[in-house]
């Protein structure tokens, strides 16, 4: 009795999860060519609607030559069930240690780093830039919630914002 237990809940699970896993397999991980809508953070997320493509969220780029403690963007916002991907760029020549817990809560598919794939089977604790670079990361989103993200030895000189899922 409880084998078919967790077999009828792992079955669940996999039936829940399935059409997120889907959509973040649907291309090769490349960024080649046509990209999915972007996640606009100023749409709202309940007029947008989940799809089967992931959607590219806008990049994340951490610093910059002129100014090191700056980032692009603070605050973020996508929408519970759909498939991203997400750049995060180092570009002011520090060495950036990126945190959030987002990660522990979204269903993880890859990470690229020059064209080369790291699959998981669970979170990363946190993406290290040790030089300017670029790594993405794709994901779907299953709880929604309000996370933080920082570069947590520079968050107090404003290096942290939010990722809301709706």
């Amino acid at each position: 009795m409880r084998k078919f237990r967790a077999v009828a809940f792992a079955a669940l699970v996999g039936m829940a999860l399935t059409q997120g896993q889907v959509s973040a397999q649907d291309g090769d991980g490349d960024d080649d060519g046509a990209a999915a809508g972007a996640a606009s953070t100023e749409a709202s997320p309940q007029a947008e609607k989940t799809t089967r493509a992931s959607k590219d969220v806008p990049e994340l780029i951490l610093g910059s030559k002129q100014d090191q403690f700056t980032a692009s963007q603070k605050d973020f916002e996508l929408i519970a069930g759909q498939g991203y991907r997400w750049k995060i760029t180092a570009a002011g020549g520090l060495e950036y240690k990126f945190h959030t817990d987002l990660f522990r809560n979204v269903w993880n598919n890859q990470i690229v780093i020059n064209d080369l794939e790291v699959h998981m089977n669970g979170a990363p604790a946190w993406l290290e830039f040790d030089a300017d670079g670029t790594i993405q990361v794709q994901f779907t989103t299953v709880r929604p919630g309000i996370y933080t993200w920082s570069v947590p030895d520079l968050a107090d000189k404003g290096m942290k914002g939010t990722i809301t899922i709706k």
